[in-house]
């Protein structure tokens, strides 16, 4: 019997036995080790960057135009890889974004100017974009099949993955040179895809039975598609609030616990980590989060949980209730973009994930220059603030999306 046919009797009442449930599994944890790989690396590259900084001779303004490439990459790819993923299946989309995204990792390495680093950060941010669309438009068609909201938990793969990679870049930086660090993590990354690409390669993206009060093609189709561009960018919008608040704590979260709370250096830098620890453990819980509150009460809670946290995280008077606001707003943010991406593939397929990542991830971009113009401005904590004022804006549109989300 062809494999689609196996995963197509994996969904409740099928008759195809206990294959396709196995299939599923198979994929499920598949899917999960490319989320970690893809954390893993992103990781392992971002500790690299003051050596190669130092290497290429670049001030921070070239570096941080050289930078840009891969965001510039990433948006320009995430644009086309739904296109790719409807006409060559998310899966062979995944594998070879991975193992474009493994060998370019070694690239910035190689380099001696700010202008060869930022092309060949051209060549890593479209890999990396394009991985991050096909996964997770993998990861919408998987969680359709299983019926259950497991998005979560892929989400909390690639945060464990990066956790990962960062840990094992400080350990490895004093003795190990970019070059061999980044040529290493090229192995690992070609090696975990070797050993999981298969499983994605054989199988299918399963496909879930029409419901039998689906309407049929045609104008009631043509109405959806209308709706559901509106939906997809009203998503787009939750997850740029979201990922806002994750660019904006990277980058200036640890800074305004040494400038502004003159916090020791190594409680400084374990803000970030306890921010992220606390985004981790969200998501691992996220799937029975979701099952006994749905996705409205989900986007609302963890909109006004984020805001209320990151109030205290800018606004208090020591570095100990600041960690415990960061903390409050990990957990709060956790959920909120892997809800929000998901519900836009579960609309609009590949493309609806395309859209809303690219939003997404706009806003990771936005963060950090806008809370740099807004310091100079007013303060650093006054800046800070803006990441609980889109936390609470993602709310009030989980909330006004209420109609399209499955509650």
């Amino acid at each position: 019997m062809p494999q689609l046919n196996k995963l197509r009797t994996a969904l409740p009442g099928g008759l195809g036995g206990n294959t396709a449930p196995l299939s599923s599994a198979r994929l499920r944890t598949a899917l999960t080790v490319f989320f970690a790989l893809d954390g893993f690396l992103f990781a392992g590259w971002v500790v690299r960057i003051p050596a190669i900084k130092h290497q290429t001779g670049a001030s921070a303004a070239t570096l941080g135009l050289a930078l840009l490439g891969v965001s510039a990459g990433a948006v320009v790819t995430m644009t086309l890889t739904g296109r790719l993923c409807r006409r060559f299946g998310s899966h062979a989309v995944t594998v070879v974004c991975a193992v474009l995204l493994s060998l370019s990792i070694a690239l910035p390495a190689r380099t001696h100017s700010a202008l060869s680093l930022g092309l060949v950060l051209l060549l890593f941010g479209a890999a990396y974009g394009g991985a991050n669309v096909a996964m997770n438009s993998a990861a919408v068609d998987l969680v359709a099949a299983l019926r259950r909201p497991v998005m979560p938990s892929f989400h909390a793969a690639f945060s464990l993955g990066g956790m990962l990679g960062a840990g094992l870049g400080g350990l490895v930086a004093g003795g190990l040179s970019p070059s061999v660090h980044l040529s290493l993590l090229t192995g690992i990354g070609l090696g975990v895809t070797a050993l999981a690409g298969p499983v994605l390669l054989r199988h299918p993206a399963p496909v879930p039975p029409e419901p039998a009060d689906a309407p049929p093609a045609g104008r009631s189709a043509q109405r959806l598609s209308g709706r559901a561009r509106r939906v997809v960018l009203l998503f787009g919008l939750i997850a740029l609030c979201t990922a806002y608040g994750e660019g904006a704590l990277a980058d200036w979260g640890a800074l305004h616990l040494e400038q502004d709370l003159h916090a020791r250096p190594g409680v400084a830098a374990a803000g970030y980590s306890l921010f992220a620890l606390a985004m981790t453990a969200g998501r691992l819980s996220g799937t029975a989060l979701l099952e006994r509150l749905g996705q409205t009460r989900t986007l609302v809670a963890g909109g006004a949980m984020a805001a209320a946290g990151m109030l205290l995280g800018s606004l208090a008077p020591t570095a100990w209730l600041a960690l415990l606001g960061f903390a409050v707003t990990g957990v709060g943010l956790a959920n909120i973009f892997p809800v929000a991406v998901g519900r836009a593939g579960e609309l609009a397929g590949p493309g609806g994930v395309a859209a809303a990542s690219t939003l997404g991830y706009g806003g990771m971009l936005l963060g950090p220059p806008a809370i740099g113009f807004l310091a100079d401005w007013f303060s650093l904590p006054v800046a800070l603030t803006t990441v609980a004022v889109l936390a609470a804006a993602a709310a009030a549109l989980g909330y006004g999306a209420r109609k399209a989300a499955l509650t």
